[in-house]
């Protein structure tokens, strides 16, 4: 067992576990369009109507996740920070939820929604760039108060 050489049986583990590190670690990557929403990680590709939502919750485990549900029954787990970090998806999924909710498709979920666009509207408030883009200046530190004497 601790011969040090590599034996076909040693070789297949360490490839399983490579793959299964591969699967773990690698995020899925969220597009969005006008009306649908897509996640795809290394094996699979999901796929929601966000112009038709059913449900959209808090999902319960070990991280945080927004779970989105259309009527033909696709669902899709998308990070919150993710959202949070791209303004733009965040759009075209806060429109076709908003698209949802006059169409009366979506029963459950306007707090879930409301939650979110909280937490994005204080992270865009306290962001320097977006601060700075609206034409709010901020001072150097160590700088003075501005008066002058």
């Amino acid at each position: 067992m601790g011969s040090g050489r590599l034996t076909g049986l040693r070789a297949l583990m360490w490839v399983a576990l490579a793959v299964l590190l591969l699967v773990v670690l690698v995020p899925p990557r969220v597009t969005a369009g006008e009306g649908w929403l897509a996640s795809r990680g290394l094996l699979r590709r999901r796929r929601v109507r966000t112009a038709s939502l059913v449900a959209v919750r808090w999902s319960d485990g070990v991280s945080l996740r927004l779970v989105l549900r259309d009527l033909d029954g696709a669902r899709v787990e998308v990070d919150p920070r993710v959202l949070i970090a791209n303004s733009h998806l965040w759009q075209l999924v806060d429109a076709g939820a908003r698209s949802s909710l006059g169409r009366g498709t979506l029963l459950c979920g306007a707090t879930a929604l409301r939650q979110l666009s909280d937490r994005i509207d204080r992270e865009a408030a306290h962001s320097p760039s977006t601060s700075s883009r609206a034409g709010v200046r901020r001072r150097p530190e160590g700088a003075g108060s501005g008066r002058r004497p």
